[in-house]
């Protein structure tokens, strides 16, 4: 009788469970005591080099207990931590520990939620967070969609179900450089930079992009949009789609989507939100005047991993029609044997979206979205909210600081000495140094944004471990950093 296939990468039961227990302790141990730790330990690239020791690939294997544990220590004691309570930096959330116990989970069963046929049940659990997710934001349960990697590919995949359901139906055949017009696609100046890397990659090329100007808020000016696609058809182009932003990375602003709609439908083009960001408030009450329009979006980009708290990666596309997505991305060679399922017609998921082999990820946002529910998630979101207009206001009233703007989650707002410096391009280098200081001080770390040709600070909470002490000691932290800063810079300038 042949004898079971022993190998060095698998464990037995005891080792696994001794090791996966002193891991989850470790991991619980950290959680507690993250609030402790510095948010980044600001070491260099070779310092963190000399960390890893192995300059070349190992010979001989290393027992697992050993490495997990080196492992963990590197990981735990030399990252910046986006869910440390002071991390407000870019609209990376603290995720939820069921997320990381979910990934775990779904990594045990490794399904390839591909087909129906390589993943049951991972796909029946990936439908209904696609419309949990539908009935989140607000929109029509029969949506469809898909869960990616984050906000790039949500905005990707439903820019490609645009150019195929919008250009000549023979651009499948013969391509976009078969196209008698030129074709173009129309956003506002502060759209995320993913439009660029879409036109480039998908061979519309960046002289496609319309670029409409905004208005003293920061929203899309929809009278530019309606006159430039007019003036656009008038010249030969062939217009496909209309971005709007519901949430936009520097300052949160949400553009004017029900009048966004409304130019789609009288031109006849697709209608897209990146709410990537944002969207999920939809799901406070007084806010859903923002968000006014958004039924009728052809497609919405929204990450889970964002302001539902899911660790990375979790992005996800929903689009009006699904038969879009298959018009664009299906395939049948002959060695997929992926089409059938008893009685049922089988929904896989290769068809959907760009990838055919693909992870797990709707677990963890599945399980939190149980965890947590409606009326859980309303009062998180809303409670980051109040924090950030907390900070503006704090900003506001303090002599040292300059509050700029408040929208959604996110505040900017600006250093400014007592001496009251009226020298634009000082303040600028002033604030971008201060920014420099705390992000590799370990006390905060937020981001910056040009608003108004002001460098700010900018501060995106969505968090769910940040309180209203952390507010306060940020602005204790901001101005002491300030002021050292620009004592700094004074002496520099006057040796």
């Amino acid at each position: 009788m042949a004898k079971s296939r022993r190998s060095t990468i698998e464990m037995d039961k005891e080792e696994f469970r001794k090791i996966g227990y002193q891991l989850i302790d470790d991991i619980s141990n950290f959680i507690e005591s993250i609030d402790q730790k510095p948010v980044t330990p600001n070491e260099s690239p070779s310092q963190l080099q000399e960390l890893l020791e192995n300059t070349s690939l190992p010979e001989n294997g290393r027992p697992a207990a050993e490495l997990i544990s080196k492992t963990t220590d590197l990981l735990f004691n030399h990252s910046l931590l986006n869910g440390h309570p002071k991390f407000m930096g870019y609209i990376t959330s603290s995720a939820a520990p069921i997320g990381a116990l979910a990934d775990l989970l779904a990594a045990s069963v490794n399904p390839n939620v591909g087909a129906q046929i390589l993943s049951p049940i991972a796909t029946q659990i990936e439908k209904q967070t696609i419309k949990w997710l539908c009935d989140f934001i607000g929109v029509p349960s029969d949506y469809g969609g898909i869960l990616v990697s984050g906000g790039n590919m949500a905005n990707f995949t439903a820019f490609l179900a645009a150019r195929t359901a919008k250009a000549p139906q023979n651009i499948k055949e013969d391509g976009i450089q078969n196209t008698s017009k030129k074709l173009t696609v129309y956003c506002s100046k502060t759209t995320h930079t993913w439009i660029e890397k879409a036109v480039v990659l998908f061979g519309l090329g960046t002289k496609s992009v319309r670029w409409i100007p905004t208005d003293a808020s920061n929203k899309m000016e929809t009278k530019l949009l309606a006159n430039t696609i007019k003036k656009d058809l008038e010249n030969g182009y062939l217009p496909l789609m209309v971005v709007g932003t519901a949430g936009d990375v520097s300052t949160g602003v949400v553009d004017n989507l029900s009048d966004i709609s409304d130019i789609c439908k009288t031109y006849g083009l697709w209608f897209h939100i990146d709410g990537a960001y944002g969207v999920p408030a939809a799901i406070v009450p007084k806010l859903k005047h923002l968000f006014a329009g958004i039924k009728d979006a052809d497609s919405i980009a929204l990450d889970p991993h964002k302001w539902l708290y899911s660790p990375l990666e979790a992005g996800c596309t929903l689009v009006k029609n699904p038969q879009h997505l298959i018009d664009t991305f299906s395939s049948h060679p002959e060695y997929y044997n992926f089409s059938k399922s008893g009685q049922d017609k089988a929904q896989n998921f290769y068809e959907y979206g760009l990838q055919n082999s693909r992870g797990f990820r709707a677990l963890k946002v599945w399980l939190a979205l149980q965890q947590v529910g409606r009326s859980g998630y309303e009062k998180l979101i809303s409670e980051d909210i109040e924090l950030s207009e907390m900070l503006y206001d704090l900003a506001d009233q303090h002599p040292e600081l300059e509050a700029v703007s408040q929208n959604l989650s996110i505040t900017t707002f600006r250093y400014v000495p007592l001496e009251n410096i009226d020298d634009k391009e000082y303040l600028n280098t002033l604030n971008e140094a201060i920014l420099n200081e705390l992000q590799t001080g370990g006390e905060v770390f937020l981001s910056n944004a040009i608003v108004n040709g002001q460098y700010s600070l900018r501060a995106c909470i969505v968090n769910f471990r940040t309180s209203k002490k952390d507010i306060q000691a940020i602005i204790e932290i901001i101005i002491r950093t300030g002021r050292k800063v620009h004592l700094k810079i004074y002496q520099e300038r006057a040796q």
